[in-house]
């Protein structure tokens, strides 16, 4: 099981290059509450502040492919360079906009952050575009769920250091933490890139790069299946938050997403040391068996509801999340042109964000009219929505996106 890890640790450059890429997305995860508890001290309005967050959830999901294919077209480095410097300066603009205008001057704040979503490193995408060129056979299926396993670390890590950062000075210090951290990230990352002699974009076919990936149908199915994923587990992030604030313990939230993103990291692990064939549907599937018996744990199903029972199913369903992410990205890397898988990794970012933004209304929706239990439901569904997508992927497809 360990043997996939050795070969990782022995492909020169790949460790230091997994580990810039995890600082440079730290900021990911951690500046979503900094921004939100920046925006509601200056309005008082939570509502306000989830319209400013999603702008830039927007922005970054708008231009996924833009960056993707800029990516793929125009050296790492110079990308990272002018992405981070833009939007260094469009947090650290918004970090000082309470402070030089009113709350009714929101809107402001909301245009900010869409540009600065816009200008989001696109360090994700560049990461996951890359392992093919470094690694091969068990190995790349190994580094794809570290990968993903790490990605699961940081989010758990990262809205703690930021919620932490909030509570010791506030939530400016928290955004521009956040910023720093992005623009470190990305230059560290560049660097990083070149060393691995990774910098120039992969040679084109003379015609190739014209016509839009979305013509690419197995692609489009691959993208859809891990915009159903995500959905599925943004759905349990709120039903969590939810279970908690009722049970006037929120601070319960933080520790069952704990335990869940433990377990997943677990998963991810194992999965990354085993030898075979990957099967995409099959993880898929299992990612949904894992959540389904959450609505049979929680009100009105079972009320009232242990939460040790709670991070018993989140911890142990959890094990398949790693895993099945790990996989929906290493299908998406197969059936993206060699010189185009940037732009294919951008694409996800547009349809995961448009999971999270169809997930977060249907899940507030039924928590409100019909509980914990119907949403946690209606995130299984989403589940196995996406194993049905997932199912019916082939592998590179043979239509041209040239």
């Amino acid at each position: 099981m360990l043997r996939p890890y050795r070969e990782l640790a022995g492909i020169p450059h790949l460790p230091w290059l997994l580990v810039w890429s995890l600082v440079g997305r730290l900021h990911l995860t951690a500046t979503p509450l900094a921004v939100s508890f920046l925006i509601a001290g200056w309005t008082g309005s939570y509502a306000l502040a989830g319209v400013v967050g999603g702008a830039m959830t927007l922005g970054v999901g708008v231009a996924g492919p833009l960056r993707g294919r800029a990516a793929d077209r125009s050296p790492a480095g110079r990308l990272l360079l002018v992405t981070a410097s833009g939007y260094g300066v469009g947090t650290a603009a918004l970090g000082l906009l309470p402070g030089v205008l009113p709350g009714a001057a929101w809107p402001v704040a909301a245009a900010v952050a869409f540009l600065s979503g816009l200008f989001t490193p696109p360090v994700t995408a560049i990461t996951r575009a890359a392992f093919p060129r470094l690694a091969t056979g068990g190995a790349r299926q190994a580094v794809f769920t570290v990968e993903a396993s790490a990605q699961e670390l940081m989010y758990i890590v990262g809205p703690a250091l930021a919620a932490i950062v909030v509570a010791v000075w506030d939530p400016r210090a928290a955004l521009w933490l956040c910023g720093a951290l992005a623009v470190l990230g990305a230059l560290g990352f560049g660097a990083a890139v070149r060393r691995a002699g990774l910098d120039e974009p992969v040679a084109r076919e003379a015609g190739h790069g014209g016509r839009t990936l979305l013509v690419n149908t197995p692609l489009v199915l691959a993208l859809a299946s891990a915009m159903f994923l995500v959905a599925s587990m943004v759905a349990i992030d709120l039903v969590i938050i939810a279970w908690a604030r009722d049970q006037g313990s929120p601070g319960l939230a933080g520790v069952l997403a704990a335990v869940w993103g433990v377990g997943s990291v677990a998963g991810g692990l194992i999965a990354g040391g085993l030898r075979g064939q990957v099967r995409y549907a099959r993880r898929m599937l299992l990612l949904a068996l894992g959540v389904a018996p959450l609505a049979l744990v929680l009100p009105p199903v079972l009320e009232p509801s242990s939460p040790w029972l709670i991070g018993l199913v989140l911890g142990v369903g959890g094990m398949a999340i790693a895993p099945a992410i790990a996989a929906g990205n290493e299908r998406i890397s197969d059936l993206a042109p060699d010189e185009r898988r940037t732009e294919a990794f951008g694409w996800m970012t547009t349809f995961t964000t448009a999971g999270a933004a169809l997930a977060l209304p249907l899940a507030g929706t039924l928590l409100d009219h019909s509980g914990p239990a119907a949403a946690a439901g209606a995130s299984t569904v989403a589940a196995l929505l996406g194993a049905a997508l997932a199912s019916r992927v082939r592998e590179r497809s043979a239509v041209p996106v040239g």
